[in-house]
């Protein structure tokens, strides 16, 4: 049998099912009680509460079923009971559920890592370190690549996302509500974070300028402002996520990271929300060949458990003396057997291959519909890592009231979409790299039909 031809095999019935007014009485109920225990800076995108879900569908406690566009931000692309991702963690928990890695370690933490090697791009010598989150995973790339260097800058993008901790903070572009609120502000943020401006196509003053070019432009900010000598590290998102699904023109990156390497500076590619087939590849830099000196993943890693991991040159890894890195929980070891069996899963069903039939059946379809329509900016991404960016009829100026009118018109529908962007004007769709094509349609048929109601 052929990968192609291999399918996966779901519990739930794929299709989408309202029943009834939503939130529901159950659902209305639970976030009364959460109202009263969980802090209010925790907020939730969708007010129904998940019982089930597999495959491209959520069951919510009031008995309606949703498709799931946004796969836990591109976590669940496995889907989110995936059975062998279910049968490793059921079989490591009877097992130990936690020794901690740096007391008494075991063999999941090394296998994961011999399978990072092998996955992520370079054929160098590889190192690499566990951790729980996205922002973990990118905090401490930053922290290796001073170690290793020696020096103290690091450089980051216009619409970048890194995370919520401080350092990660400081490198996220977007202000509201990462860095800052109506009342105050995280503040003071890390120093030594440098700003570049963002290859972004679409917005582009000069709509000719190359990626070369864009990336020129970034150097000669990097050249004047912070010098290659005081540079530790570049950190790029080779798709950038919540800043707006934004692919930068071709030969940006590759531009930046012979810089980088010239220069000896380390060039961080953050894979958190572009990796594991994301993107139609393993990895979003395999798109333009390119091979990133260190490369931070987290979200689709582990079917859903809390992984991430920094993988890159061992010289690199290696310059942190023992004890250096590390973490009570990094590298968990059932989060380590999820991973395991979800990158089988990835492997077995070719997801690589399915992300590019994602695309190949949503691009033209939105395209299409971005003739028929002036709300539509642009149709980007790669993969099942899709965007829409709205804006005011016969402008490109953002739209963010019409992208969270069209959101909440697929929610009474039952399709769950995601926004993002700077503006707030992206829509972004990451459905389970599994999803169906039939129950991928009917969403999209939903998503056209809340499109052609704005007015």
């Amino acid at each position: 049998m052929t990968t192609q031809a291999l399918q996966p095999h779901f519990r739930l019935e794929q299709k989408r099912r309202i029943i009834g007014d939503f939130p529901g009485p159950k659902s209305t109920a639970l976030n009364a009680r959460r109202s009263a225990v969980v802090a209010k800076g925790v907020a939730s995108g969708v007010p129904v509460y998940v019982a089930d879900a597999d495959g491209g569908i959520l069951h919510d406690v009031d008995g309606n079923s949703f498709i799931d566009f946004g796969s836990g931000i591109a976590v669940t692309s496995v889907g989110a009971s995936d059975p062998a991702v279910v049968g490793a963690v059921k079989e490591q928990a009877e097992h130990f559920t936690h020794t901690c890695f740096m007391v008494t370690p075991y063999e999941g933490y090394i296998a994961v890592a011999e399978k990072l090697a092998e996955l992520t791009p370079g054929d160098f010598e590889k190192r690499t370190v566990l951790f729980n989150s996205g922002a973990e995973a990118v905090e401490n790339a930053v922290k290796i690549a001073r170690m290793a260097t020696g020096r103290p800058a690091v450089a980051a993008f216009d619409h970048a996302y890194h995370g919520r901790t401080n350092l990660t903070m400081a490198l996220t572009a977007k202000s509201l509500p990462y860095k800052a609120g109506p009342d105050g502000t995280f503040g003071p943020f890390a120093s030594e974070v440098y700003r570049l401006p963002m290859s972004y196509p679409f917005r582009e003053e000069n709509p000719s300028i190359t990626g070369e070019e864009a990336a020129q432009r970034a150097i000669s900010v990097m050249e004047k402002q912070i010098g290659a000598e005081s540079l530790a590290a570049i950190i790029i998102e080779p798709v950038q996520g919540e800043g707006g699904f934004i692919v930068p023109a071709d030969g940006f990156m590759p531009t930046l990271a012979a810089w980088a390497k010239e220069k000896g500076v380390v060039f961080i590619a953050d894979e958190v929300q572009s990796g594991f087939c994301r993107t139609g590849e393993w990895f979003a830099v395999n798109h333009e060949g390119v091979v990133p000196d260190l490369i931070t993943m987290a979200k689709g890693i582990a079917g859903g458990m809390p992984l991430s991991a920094v993988t890159g040159r061992a010289d690199l890894l290696d310059a942190v003396h023992p004890g250096g890195l590390g973490g009570t929980y990094g590298g968990n070891p059932v989060a380590c057997a999820a991973a395991l069996a979800a990158i089988d899963t990835m492997t077995e069903l070719d997801l690589s291959a399915r992300a590019r039939r994602i695309e190949e059946i949503v691009v033209p379809r939105l395209r299409a519909l971005q003739e028929q329509t002036d709300i539509i900016g642009e149709v980007r991404g790669r993969g099942a890592m899709l965007a829409v960016e709205f804006v005011l009829p016969g402008t490109r100026e953002p739209n963010p009231v019409a992208t969270k009118a069209i959101a909440a018109a697929c929610l009474e529908e039952g399709v769950i979409i995601l926004t993002c962007g700077t503006y707030g004007n992206i829509m972004r769709l990451l459905p389970p790299l599994v999803i169906g094509e039939e129950l991928l349609n009917d969403g999209l048929d939903v998503l056209e039909k809340a499109i052609r109601a704005v007015k």
